[in-house]
């Protein structure tokens, strides 16, 4: 079983003024996220941890889950010492994102939830779907955003336990039926009235990786909401420039709690500039 304490520590750390982002999430997901925040931070090193251990996180029961993840950042924070971690992953923060500020209140942390508020905000038919993992959808947190940003729309939820799973497939080159995927994105696709959904928010960082696929297969045309990209801007508000340039020799790396991966997730990682050791 994996212990945090086995968490292995970043050779040859940087000074504290330069210590590296944590891009956490319950697998590949998060590297999406990855992309945008080194579009922005260059300067800085990255370290991504996968917790493949125990994905998916959308079948854990909320109170083992959030017990799981404050364990799990325990080993991080002190093996990394990372100068901000991305919760790179719906259902993990709007689970545990409280709880992880409260215990470490001296940290930053920069959480991912559903782009609700902006889909609010863009919609022309006032029709708008959240795609996300059972977990999030059922979260009161969600629920929240909605009755704070979306009372005058309506917001159909859509939880899939397949997607995220289908999104890690996809991208080790593994196929996909188009049917299955159909079939778990069908259900964002409403007409009342004469209007149509014309917004679907990704609510899981996994997502992302199959937008041109779900563009391909949907009814109609609809934009579907990636939050990757304000997630970076929100880490890149929260910390300043390093002191110093990135040195070339420096690598990013990635860390997997279930240990050694298999081929294709080590050359999913490798093309995305992750050292796995």
């Amino acid at each position: 079983m994996f212990h945090p304490d086995f968490l292995p520590a970043v050779p040859d750390a940087p000074p504290a003024s330069d210590r590296p982002v944590l891009v956490f999430d319950s697998g590949v997901g998060g590297l999406t996220v990855l992309r945008e925040a080194r579009v922005l931070m260059p300067e800085r090193r990255f370290v991504y941890v996968a917790d493949d251990a125990g994905f998916p996180y959308g079948r854990w029961p909320e109170e083992a889950l959030r017990d799981h993840l404050l364990r799990l950042f325990a080993g991080l924070l002190r093996a990394q010492d990372p100068a901000l971690c991305i919760v790179a992953c719906n259902t993990a923060f709007t689970v545990a994102g409280a709880a992880l500020r409260a215990a470490w209140p001296g940290r930053r942390f920069v959480g991912t939830v559903p782009a609700i508020k902006p889909a609010a905000e863009r919609t022309r038919s006032g029709l708008v779907s959240v795609l996300a993992t059972p977990g999030t959808v059922r979260r009161d947190y969600t629920r929240g955003l909605i009755r704070s940003y979306a009372a005058r729309c309506q917001v159909r939820l859509v939880g899939s336990d397949r997607l995220a799973p289908m999104a890690e497939a996809y991208l080790r080159g593994q196929p996909v039926p188009d049917a299955e995927i159909r079939a778990e994105i069908a259900p964002c696709f409403v007409e009342d009235g004469g209007a149509r959904t014309d917004i679907v928010v990704l609510g899981c960082t996994h997502y992302p990786f199959l937008a041109q696929v779900f563009r391909r297969l949907a009814p109609w045309p609809v934009d579907w909401l990636d939050p990757a990209e304000a997630i970076a801007r929100q880490a890149r508000t929260l910390l300043p420039a390093a002191a110093h340039a990135l040195h070339p020799e420096t690598a990013d790396c990635a860390i997997l709690t279930g240990g050694t991966p298999d081929f294709a997730t080590r050359r999913l990682l490798n093309s995305f500039g992750l050292a796995t050791g």
